[in-house]
C-alpha cells in the first residue's frame, strides 16, 4: 500500500484549493443567500479542466484519473458545495455516462462540449414517486418509429435549469420492467420541454435545482444510448461512479468545517486561555481529524478502484455512505466549537451544516448504500 500523492496529484489538488480560495470564496455567503447560480466561475472551472477531468483528451477532457477527481472535489467543497455538485454531475454522471456508453457520433456531438465546460448537463432520474426506487420509472417513452415521444416529470434535478443537454430515463416498455427503461438525450429548447421554478433549498442553495416537464417531447432515435432496455442499468453503473463524487463532496465540506474550527480553536478565548487548550475542545477536534481521516481513505480507496478497473460498486456506497455521516456529524461540531458565531452566516460553518445534510440523500440515500453494501457482503458468503 502507498499512502503517498504523486507530484501530479499534489499539483492538481494545489490548483483546486487555490481556485477555491481566490475564486469561490469572495462571495459564497452571498450566493447562498440570493440563490445565485455562479455561472462566470463554472466558465472558469471548465477553463481549468475540471467540467472534464477524468474525459479523454480527444474529446476535450483532462484525462485526468479518479484520484484526481476526488481531490478537486474535496477542495471546492470545503468552500462551495453548490459549485462542487456542479463538477460532480457533469463529470460523473453525464460526461462520464456519454463516453462509457454513448455512440461515437453522440461523444463529438455532446461530450467535446460538455468536457470544457462550453456547456453543461444534467442528469434526470427523480421523479415524485421514483426516487429510491429507481425502476417505477412514470415518465414514458413511446417508440414511434425513427424518434421517441417522452412524456412525464423530473424532480430535484440539479442544473435543471442552466444545462443544455439533459440524460433522461424513461419507461419504453413496462411489462418489461426494468429491461423496458431507455436512457436519451435531450436538448434544451425541445418542444415540450418544460423547466419549473427553482427549488428553494436548505442547503447547496447556489446550485440550480428544478423540476422538469416534458409533454408530448420527440427524441431522434439516434438520441437514445445503448441498446433497447439498457436505461436502468446504465443509471446504476453511472450513479455508482456518480456515490465517489459526492463522497469526496461530503469529505471536502467535513474537512472544510473542521479547519475552520481548528482555525477558530486557536483564536478564540474563554477562562483566560485560547479554547484549543481546554480538554473539551481538544477531544473534539481529535474526534473530528480522525474521522474524517477514515472518511478520506474510504474515498480514495473507491477512486483507486475506480482507477484499477476494480468492481466499485461497494467500495463507492461505502464511502459516501460514511462520508456522508461524517460531514453531518463534523458540521454539527464546528458549529459548536464555534459557540454563538457558529449560528451566524459570516462564520461559514452554518452553511457547511445546512450543505452537509444533501449528501445523506441525493444519488442515493443512506439507506439505499446500505442496501447496496449488504448485498455485496451476502454475495460474498459461498
Amino acid at each position: 500500500m502507498d499512502f503517498t500523492l504523486t507530484e501530479e496529484h499534489l499539483m492538481i489538488r494545489d490548483a483546486a484549493r487555490d481556485f477555491a480560495q481566490t475564486e469561490l470564496l469572495p462571495g459564497v455567503i452571498e450566493r447562498d443567500n440570493a440563490q445565485t447560480f455562479p455561472g462566470e466561475l463554472v466558465r472558469k472551472m471548465g477553463e481549468l479542466g475540471f467540467m472534464g477531468i477524468m474525459v479523454d483528451p480527444k474529446y476535450g477532457g483532462s484525462g485526468m484519473d479518479a484520484i484526481s477527481y476526488v481531490l478537486i472535489m474535496e477542495e471546492l467543497s470545503k468552500i462551495d458545495a453548490s459549485a462542487s455538485v456542479m463538477v460532480s454531475v457533469n463529470n460523473s454522471l453525464v460526461c462520464y455516462g456519454l463516453e462509457a456508453y454513448g455512440s461515437e457520433e453522440q461523444k463529438q456531438k455532446y461530450l467535446t462540449k460538455l468536457a470544457t465546460g462550453e456547456c453543461i448537463g444534467a442528469f434526470c432520474l427523480s421523479e415524485p414517486e421514483a426516487g429510491s426506487d429507481a425502476t417505477s420509472q412514470k415518465t414514458t417513452a413511446i417508440d414511434m418509429g425513427d424518434h421517441y415521444v417522452i412524456n412525464g416529470t423530473k424532480n430535484w434535478i440539479t442544473n435543471g435549469g442552466r444545462a443544455e443537454v439533459y440524460l433522461v430515463i424513461a419507461q419504453t416498455d413496462r411489462e418489461k420492467g426494468h429491461r423496458g427503461i431507455n436512457a436519451f438525450i435531450v436538448e434544451k429548447g425541445t418542444p415540450g420541454f418544460d423547466i419549473g421554478p427553482k427549488e428553494d433549498k436548505l442547503g447547496i442553495r447556489g446550485s440550480d435545482t428544478h423540476t422538469l416537464q416534458f409533454n408530448d417531447v420527440k427524441v431522434p432515435k439516434e438520441n437514445r444510448i445503448g441498446e433497447d432496455g439498457f436505461g436502468f442499468k446504465f443509471a446504476m453503473k453511472t450513479l455508482s461512479g456518480g456515490r465517489i463524487g459526492i463522497a469526496a463532496q461530503a469529505l471536502g465540506i467535513a474537512s472544510g468545517a473542521y479547519e475552520l474550527a481548528l482555525k477558530y480553536s486557536k483564536e478564540r478565548k474563554a477562562f483566560g486561555t485560547e479554547i484549543s487548550n481546554h480538554q473539551a475542545i481538544a477531544f473534539k477536534l481529535a474526534d473530528m481529524a480522525t474521522e474524517i481521516e477514515a472518511a478520506r481513505m474510504l474515498v480514495m480507496k473507491a477512486a483507486w478502484d475506480k482507477d484499477q478497473g476494480n468492481n466499485y460498486d461497494m467500495s463507492s456506497a461505502m464511502a459516501k455512505l460514511y462520508a456522508s455521516k461524517v460531514a453531518m456529524e463534523q458540521s454539527v461540531e464546528a458549529v459548536q466549537i464555534h459557540g454563538g458565531n457558529g449560528f451566524v452566516k459570516e462564520y461559514h460553518v452554518e452553511r457547511l451544516m445546512r450543505d452537509a445534510k444533501i449528501t445523506q440523500i441525493y444519488e442515493g440515500t443512506s439507506e439505499i448504500q446500505k442496501i447496496v453494501i449488504s448485498r455485496g457482503v451476502l454475495k460474498s458468503i459461498k
